[in-house]
């Protein structure tokens, strides 16, 4: 081994980068390790140098997304400031717009519905947003039923706008996206 010391490695990150990109494409069965190999451009005996198995691997994904999911998102959001609409509006931006974070998350709550332990990582993320949510809104509402409704009704269009094909009779749907943040985030 000696002689390959100048040989690099690809490093850890890659390995999950890329197996996150997977996971976003086609769901946790398209995670495999021949694939990512030859997806990275080598070979397979470098992914043990990292990772005991695929399971390890799936774990080293699922970490790294609910990272960046959640101390990232609110990392950014706390380092721009603004007003708690603003604060709010731009969380959900990072996590629910954007060719990343919501392929990512939209898969995770498929795997979530057929992996235990998958649903509980997926509820402590979800638990996270909420309390960020619950936070941002109860500074200008007191009442604790309707901070919790409008949280939910600001997460759920946040994730549940994607999946509408519906029109707005002339208008965008961001202009209409971003009405909803008034009436909700007020």
């Amino acid at each position: 081994m000696g002689h390959m010391a100048g040989a690099t490695r690809t490093p850890r990150g890659r390995w999950v980068e890329e197996g996150l990109r997977m996971l976003a494409e086609g769901g946790p069965d398209a995670v495999r390790i021949e694939a990512l190999a030859k997806r990275l451009g080598v070979t397979k005996g470098g992914f043990y140098g990292y990772f005991a198995d695929r399971g390890a691997l799936l774990e080293a994904m699922l970490d790294a997304w609910e990272r960046e999911s959640t101390d990232d998102v609110i990392a950014r959001v706390d380092g721009e400031g603004g007003d708690p609409r603003t604060r709010a509006v731009r969380a959900g931006m990072l996590t629910f717009s954007g060719d990343r974070l919501l392929p990512l998350d939209l898969a995770v709550r498929d795997w979530a519905r057929r992996d235990e332990a998958v649903a509980e990582r997926l509820r402590r993320v979800d638990d996270r947003r909420m309390a960020l949510l619950r936070e941002t809104i109860g500074t200008y509402c007191d009442d604790p039923d309707e901070v919790e409704a409008r949280s939910l009704i600001a997460f759920c269009v946040a994730i549940g706008h994607h999946f509408l094909a519906a029109g707005h009779e002339g208008r965008t749907r961001a202009d209409v996206l971003a009405r909803a943040a008034d009436l909700v985030l007020g």
